[in-house]
């Protein structure tokens, strides 16, 4: 199951050092279903940070807060 048409809204519209937090479960989900979970195969993770791309996002998995973090970088900070 790919990410919701919402999700590709919320990154498009996503302003400058705010993020949009996924559980892992859903990046599996979204990113590379049935290759395994606790932790996010690297398939998953390597996709999400693809989809942020492509939305100018960058994507950071925290395996403590089990979840992904996609924002938008500011390049002068």
């Amino acid at each position: 199951m790919p990410a919701p048409k919402e999700m590709d809204s919320a990154l498009t519209s996503l302003p400058l050092r705010i993020g949009a937090y996924v559980p892992d479960d859903l990046l599996e989900d979204w990113f590379a279903p049935g290759t395994g979970m606790n932790p996010p195969s690297e398939t998953a993770l390597t996709e999400a940070a693809a989809y942020g791309r492509r939305f100018e996002c960058e994507f950071k998995y925290y395996p403590e807060r089990k979840e992904g973090v996609f924002w938008k970088w500011v390049p002068a900070i």
